[in-house]
């Protein structure tokens, strides 16, 4: 079991603005609500690289500062969406990468991941997002997949 500096175990959720993250953000709020669990909120950027590349450099100082300050603002508006207990306590995390990566590299020190379901029209919608397929593959710690409302 991995604990935050407070003794808490942790629970990381991936956020990327759509209402399958704010699901999951509430998912896990609940969970810590009940279990006493720290809340990592977990945002994900990269600067852009040509198609079909994975992220690699890092983006230029200005840009950087600027982007950390519009993903913290994201998971500010994510944690007001989730409407958490007021018990919960909640860290936040910019990472630079893929979202899977960085979600991968969160789990390290997590105790529990948890990712929003993506899926697109149709049929589609019964499918897994690839971050969360991903996530489920790859992380070092159990993960938890949440469907939104409806779904």
């Amino acid at each position: 079991m991995t604990q935050s500096e407070s003794g808490r175990e942790v629970v990381a959720v991936g956020i990327d603005g759509s209402a399958e993250s704010i699901a999951a953000l509430s998912w896990a709020g609940h969970y810590a609500a009940a279990t006493g669990a720290t809340v990592r909120a977990v945002r994900a950027w990269h600067f852009p690289t040509a198609a079909g590349f994975p992220p690699e450099g890092k983006a230029p100082q200005p840009v950087t500062s600027e982007i950390q300050q519009r993903m913290n603002a994201d998971l500010g508006e994510a944690i007001a969406k989730a409407n958490l207990a007021p018990s919960v306590q909640v860290e936040t995390e910019v990472g630079y990468g893929h979202p899977a990566q960085v979600l991968i590299d969160e789990s390290k020190t997590a105790d529990l991941l948890v990712v929003g379901h993506r899926g697109y029209g149709g049929f589609t919608e019964m499918l897994t997002g690839s971050v969360a397929m991903h996530c489920v593959s790859h992380a070092a710690c159990p993960v938890v997949v949440v469907r939104g409302a409806g779904q």
